[in-house]
């Protein structure tokens, strides 16, 4: 797929044909097809219709990670259904935010043969009932069924578009010339005004009776949109009452005063190929036009407001952007969103984001550059003349320029760096202290006009402080990975008779340090302890508190597992902390080919034995560690014959999101056959609950296999 166009071949029609199928078969208003580029985790929306593109600018490239329902319904492989507006904003708060129209949707996911391709994304009237049908849902999975084996079949793998491809739904249409001008005279008649907009609010046909009531010449008004050729409905209210109607297909009516003191009355009818907008002259409102906010008299007798004020579409987007950027959590966070979001919502062909550190600027990301001119770039000092990066921050002035030669008239050398032909440099500032600089750059001259220039000037805050918690986090982190590495044990000791493979891997949300750990202690030559736990939390407490456990464990290591996690528990205690923990013991008697099992409150193993049913080993757990001294601690002694696997693992294998913990953990226990290479048992676990590999929480495991009798 080249960039910008999507899908290839006949691609681009099927998905057409299937999504306005879709919309039309189930009832919806509008919809959309996303789909997944894997090297990047990204969902891009390839195709809408029912809407204006401009609406879809906010969520045309979405991280895999975002908490959105497209993302959430590829993520997790199920139908997502959102009822309401008031369910919207539950569950997904951030969307919400940048949506805020009645109206209900689902997402359902292009499941492939082998992963996840993408979602299909629908939009249904305010009016839709709390739960979709069953034909509704038979349609939508049939549509994701079509679309998802197109796309298996595909010679190449699909890469996210730079922009959404808009597709009419179409309608019904008089016929006939005759039909036309009947239907024309008769609105001609009418005493009021009558007005079409199509769905992305350009006029498509209004009467001379509108014409004269909005002030202007039709042949002037037709083609454009209403907010952009009337200064006096240049309102973001005024916009946003025409995306209510366009998104929630309901019917909306607002009065507006035309200067000097002509008050309309509009009426705006949704339907899915436009609106049909009824004008009307109106009373003035109560305590006659001086209650109207005073505006400056324009020429014309309109009104003038100011240039620079953001349409309602750009304070959504602003509001969508700014509510993502106070979820990212490390520095590379940071960067995908700008790169994945704003790069795409102002149009921006690159990217650099630099902190500003110990005098100079230190690039942390960066899109669309090549490695030499980063490498040019990065570590500049505060003061450099050879870009305005170091300026803007120092005075935190943005700074903008359409062309390379007005950007040469000031930095000579800045132009030549790059084959950039337009950029936005933005100065972080937090409170007077400088944080670093974001630039936008574009690949063709740009002139940026008065709400770009607001927009982004606002975004730079946002980022600012996105950027300067994220650097706080990154330090944190940092120190947190260095303690868990060190905790960890770097190799598991060799012991005759018994297999061993373990693995450690950290959350794939955010850059979160978790407690879980694992150990394998030799005691002698025929017997080892095996340890695996989960200390609550996802922080510097968290791993130092594992690293303690650790120590508690190996110091009572060979005493029955029962005293072993009694002990333990004790010394927990004495630590005085607040997080629990949870832990199973292992006591493997290799030559008398047994296993004595204690849990404090952790999962119990998953157990094969040759010539067994695979399944769950029988365990009596005792409470977390930390909850109670005095509680007693079972054990459960089972064979260990040669052959047997037994494997140990923390529950952020075994919980997923919408799924049963137990056929969970029963469809792991079959995935333990004999003989089978004990780190492809692990790499089959793990993709057997994430295939995607986007598990939200910490994962250890450690697998056990008797090869043979002790001597």
């Amino acid at each position: 797929m080249a960039d910008g166009g999507g899908e290839d071949l006949g691609q681009a029609g099927f998905l057409d044909d299937v999504l306005v199928d879709t919309v039309r078969r189930t009832g919806a208003s509008a919809g959309g097809v996303y789909l997944l580029d894997e090297s990047t985790q990204v969902l891009g929306l390839v195709v809408i219709c029912g809407v204006p593109t401009e609406v879809a600018v906010p969520w045309t490239r979405l991280p895999l990670a975002a908490p959105v329902p497209v993302a959430e319904a590829v993520r997790e492989d199920r139908f997502v259904w959102v009822a309401s507006h008031d369910d919207l904003a539950r569950a997904y708060p951030r969307v919400a935010a940048s949506l805020p129209y009645r109206l209900a949707l689902s997402a359902a996911p292009l499941s492939g043969r082998a992963q996840g391709r993408g979602a299909l994304l629908l939009l249904w009237p305010a009016s839709h009932p709390p739960e979709a049908s069953g034909r509704e849902r038979a349609h939508i999975a049939a549509a994701a069924r079509r679309i998802a084996h197109v796309l298996d079949d595909s010679p190449r793998p699909p890469t996210v578009p730079g922009q959404p491809r808009l597709v009419p739904l179409g309608g019904f249409r008089p016929r006939g010339t005759q039909n036309v001008q009947a239907a024309a005279d008769y609105l001609e008649r009418l005493p009021e005004g009558a007005v079409a907009l199509d769905l992305e609010g350009r006029i498509t046909y209004l009467t001379a009776t509108a014409a004269g009531l909005l002030g202007r010449d039709g042949d002037h008004l037709r083609g454009t949109r209403p907010w952009q050729s009337l200064p006096w409905l240049d309102d973001p209210v005024v916009e946003d009452h025409y995306r209510t109607a366009v998104i929630s297909r309901d019917p909306v009516a607002f009065t507006a005063l035309r200067p000097p003191e002509s008050w309309l009355r509009f009426h705006l009818y949704p339907d899915a190929s436009g609106i049909s907008v009824r004008i009307t002259r109106a009373p003035a409102p109560d305590g006659g036009p001086g209650d109207a906010p005073p505006r400056a008299a324009a020429p014309g007798g309109t009104t003038a407001l100011p240039a620079d004020r953001a349409q309602a579409g750009r304070l959504y987007q602003l509001m969508h952007l700014a509510a993502a950027l106070t979820e990212t959590v490390a520095v590379r966070d940071v960067v995908d969103l700008i790169g994945d979001m704003v790069l795409p919502a102002f149009g921006a062909d690159g990217l650099v984001l630099s902190a500003a550190d110990a005098g100079r600027l230190r690039i942390t990301g960066h899109r669309g550059y090549d490695q030499e001119v980063i490498d040019r770039l990065d570590g500049l000092p505060l003061d450099t003349d050879v870009t305005p990066a170091g300026q803007v921050l120092v005075d935190g002035t943005p700074s903008f320029f359409a062309s390379p030669e007005e950007m040469a008239r000031r930095y000579p050398s800045a132009p030549k760096i790059s084959d950039k032909q337009a950029w936005a440099f933005l100065p972080l500032i937090i409170s007077g202290r400088p944080v670093g600089c974001c630039v936008l750059s574009y690949n063709h001259p740009r002139a940026f006009s008065a709400d770009e220039r607001a927009v982004l000037t606002s975004l730079a805050g946002v980022i600012a402080q996105s950027l300067d918690r994220a650097r706080l986090y990154d330090a944190k982190h940092e120190l947190a990975h260095g303690l868990q590495q060190a905790l960890l044990p770097r190799s598991l000791p060799a012991v005759p008779g018994l297999g061993v493979a373990a693995r450690y891997l950290p959350s794939s949300h955010g850059m979160d340090i978790g407690g879980d750990f694992y150990d394998l202690i030799r005691l002698d030559e025929t017997t080892a302890a095996a340890v695996i736990g989960d200390v609550q939390g996802h922080n510097v407490a968290a791993a130092a508190l594992m690293g303690q456990v650790r120590t508690a464990i190996h110091a009572t290591a060979g005493a029955s597992p029962s005293e072993v996690l009694t002990r333990t528990n004790r010394v927990l205690a004495d630590l005085e902390t607040d997080l629990l923990v949870s832990c199973l013991y292992a006591h493997l008697d290799l030559a008398r080919r047994q296993v004595t099992l204690a849990s404090a409150g952790h999962p119990p193993p998953l157990l094969h034995r040759p010539g067994h049913p695979p399944g769950i080993a029988p365990l009596d757990p005792a409470p977390l560690l930390g909850v109670d001294l005095d509680a007693p601690c079972p054990v459960t002694t089972l064979p260990f014959t040669p052959g047997t696997t037994l494997a140990l693992y923390t529950d952020g294998l075994v919980e997923v999101p919408g799924t049963d913990l137990d056929l969970t953990t029963a469809g792991l226990a079959a995935l333990l056959p004999d003989g089978a290479d004990l780190d492809a048992v692990i790499d089959a676990l793990l993709h057997r609950t994430w295939p995607q590999g986007r598990h939200t929480d910490d994962i250890a495991v450690l697998l056990l296999r008797s090869s043979a009798p002790a001597p």
